[in-house]
């Protein structure tokens, strides 16, 4: 499994360039077919998003079990919230890869007998479910820091003093809204990693939520969603630093 696992690591940067590429080529293709472009262009450009995508499969070969030696390391966690959060998002992970790898036996033919509709929407239900318990555990992070950003701010006697010089419920609940939105804006620009593990798990969202019919939007969009994400995630393999942790 070890040696699964460092397989895993070394490929993960040229499976996020793929993942790049094609989802550049799921917006450039929904761009030309809307500015009138030829039919065999527009093909031509699905197809290369086809073979990318058939390639990101294989680069991901053995990633359940990087995803499971991650779930084992996250029980240790000290906090409870994060330790079911993260722990439940790499087990979901899990479960997405080793769909995607029956899904990839499927469309290269080793396993002719695989139903790829089956397995594509079940590996989407578990990217789902993980990126839901990833949003969650971004929206624990947040509330964590606001609490102590106004903890701290509190014993200097600031806007929530304020607060109490209201005239009316309606003013007091504006004034309080107003507070917690300068929180918000305050803690994730002082804290990159969580800032950008919110817009890539957000942007990322949409996909499996079209896949699923549960939201559809269109092509362009999921393949803008898609490149945005991707380049997020290739930011935080060039600097580690902007990664979240754990």
């Amino acid at each position: 499994m070890e040696t699964w696992v460092r397989f895993s690591a070394q490929s993960q940067a040229k499976e996020r360039l793929f993942r790049a590429a094609q989802y550049a080529c799921a917006l450039a293709g929904d761009t030309l077919r809307r500015n009138g472009a030829s039919a065999g262009v527009v093909a031509s450009v699905r197809q290369l998003e086809a073979h990318l995508s058939l390639g990101r499969k294989l680069l991901r070969l053995g990633s359940s079990a990087e995803a499971l030696e991650a779930a084992k390391r996250a029980i240790h966690l000290s906090d409870m919230v994060l330790r079911f959060c993260v722990t439940l998002s790499h087990l979901n992970r899990a479960m997405y890869f080793a769909c995607d790898n029956v899904l990839w036996a499927g469309k290269t033919g080793l396993v002719p007998s695989v139903d790829q509709e089956k397995w594509s929407q079940r590996s989407f239900r578990y990217y789902l479910f993980a990126l839901v318990v990833n949003l969650s555990r971004d929206a624990y992070e947040i509330r964590i820091l606001m609490e102590h950003e106004a903890s701290g701010r509190r014993t200097k006697g600031n806007e929530n003093g304020r607060q109490l010089r209201a005239d009316n419920g309606l003013q007091q609940l504006g004034l309080r809204l107003q507070v917690q939105l300068r929180l918000l804006i305050r803690v994730l620009r002082n804290n990159p990693p969580l800032l950008l593990d919110v817009v890539k798990n957000i942007c990322d969202l949409f996909i499996p939520l079209d896949k699923l019919g549960l939201y559809k939007t269109n092509p362009g969009f999921v393949g803008l969603c898609g490149l945005t994400s991707s380049i997020l995630s290739i930011l935080t393999i060039l600097h580690p630093w902007l990664k979240l942790k754990p």
